[in-house]
């Protein structure tokens, strides 16, 4: 696992921390950061890397101390970072502990997906139906990024994985030209990923949903809006079952979106 910003290669320790206070918590696999401008911004992303991931597990707590020393850094900008995640809630403050990471209910889970659903089928739709000109063009630059997706799933390079997924979406998102539109999904996107990627690659799914990223790019180019929003209400399905590590829920408790998008016709196979 590398963060950007040129981190040293990762290593792999067993404590007692940072685990839940009294047990012994999950060993990270954590990096150590040169000392850089941006140090706080490289300790986020990692640790935003590492949460997706289930690498940092729901209800346990994390010294910010502790993950310092494994990073080799001091701790100000691991505290600091951390509480970047408090305000993204992905983790809370346990006074005179450190952090737990938060862990969303059934209920949380359904209202994000049904919010991204709101927002990314329509969006993504309306930027394939309008994939001329400069929007085709940074389209097919996002094909070598979707194919890196790929790549990425098929080495289990997990965190390699999520970065390349948030910086696409975001991207493709971009098109449509409203900040705000990639600001929110940005939010939700780190909200909803909380359980970690492990199970989908033990099952050979992650490779198979990493290639539906090509297929977008290839509704975009055909300006295949209807295309395009049965891509997306299948892949932001993925939250609610796969990605989130539950299994699926029952058809009536589908999100509007979901509904909405199915009734334009079936969702493709593969």
């Amino acid at each position: 696992m590398t963060p950007r910003g040129g981190a040293t290669p990762q290593r792999e320790t067993a404590h007692d921390g940072p685990g839940q206070a009294g047990t012994a918590g999950p060993a990270l696999r954590l990096p150590s950061f040169d000392q850089r401008a941006n140090l706080r911004q490289q300790v986020a992303e990692t640790l935003r890397a590492l949460l997706i991931t289930g690498r940092m597990r729901p209800g346990h707590v994390y010294s910010a101390p502790k993950l310092a020393a494994e990073f080799g850094v001091s701790a100000t900008p691991v505290r600091e970072a951390m509480l970047d995640l408090v305000g993204e809630g992905l983790v809370e403050v346990v006074r005179n502990k450190g952090f737990r990471v938060t862990e969303l209910d059934d209920h949380e889970l359904d209202a994000i997906a049904e919010l991204r659903g709101f927002i990314e089928i329509p969006v993504m739709g309306l930027v394939a139906e309008r994939c001329v000109g400069p929007v085709a063009t940074e389209v097919r630059r996002l094909r070598p990024l979707a194919r890196r997706i790929t790549k990425a799933a098929a080495g289990n390079d997990l965190v390699s994985y999520t970065e390349a997924d948030n910086e696409f979406h975001t991207r493709f998102l971009a098109l449509h030209g409203n900040d705000h539109v990639v600001s929110v999904i940005r939010d939700l996107r780190h909200r909803s990923r909380l359980y970690g990627l492990e199970a989908l690659v033990a099952a050979g799914v992650l490779a198979q949903l990493s290639e539906e990223h090509e297929q977008m790019v290839d509704a975009a180019l055909a300006r295949d809006g209807a295309e395009m929003r049965r891509l997306m209400t299948r892949h932001i399905g993925h939250i609610r079952s796969t990605w989130a590590g539950r299994s699926g829920r029952p058809a009536a408790t589908r999100t509007a979106a979901e509904a909405t998008a199915g009734a334009a016709g079936p969702s493709p196979r593969g």
